[in-house]
């Protein structure tokens, strides 16, 4: 009998899940794009993750994933702050605080999302 614990690169979540889409909207960013200094200051919190991840820690990048409908939209990066794993009985769940570092500029967010997913996964 043992454990299985996910190592993480990539924190990709739904806005149920804690994705700030309030700030992080494509439509606006393709428009005006966000600037880091509108979220530099801002503690961001996740959760629901399923299974039990650790995701690479502070002062390691970690990239920002909008899983939308399936599909993935990368944003930037991140470093993640503190993370929780929690067990219900049945599953584990991954929780956590994290800050953005970068933020993609539009044509390097489409560029981005089109070649590092995995086939069928792209947002675009």
């Amino acid at each position: 009998m043992g454990s299985f614990v996910e190592l993480n690169d990539t924190l990709q979540i739904t806005a149920e899940q804690g994705f700030p889409g309030d700030i992080l909207d494509l439509k606006k960013h393709q428009e005006k794009p966000v600037t880091l200094n509108e979220v530099r200051d801002k503690v961001f919190e996740f959760h629901d993750k399923s299974n039990a991840r650790i995701y690479h820690l502070a002062p390691t990048r970690v990239f920002l994933v909008h899983n939308i409908g399936g599909k993935w939209l990368y944003w930037g990066t991140i470093i993640v702050l503190e993370q929780t794993i929690t067990w219900n009985g049945k599953e584990h769940k991954t929780s956590g605080k994290y800050k953005i570092t970068k933020i993609y500029d539009p044509e390097y967010q489409i560029q981005l999302t089109k070649n590092d997913t995995a086939p069928g996964k792209s947002y675009f």
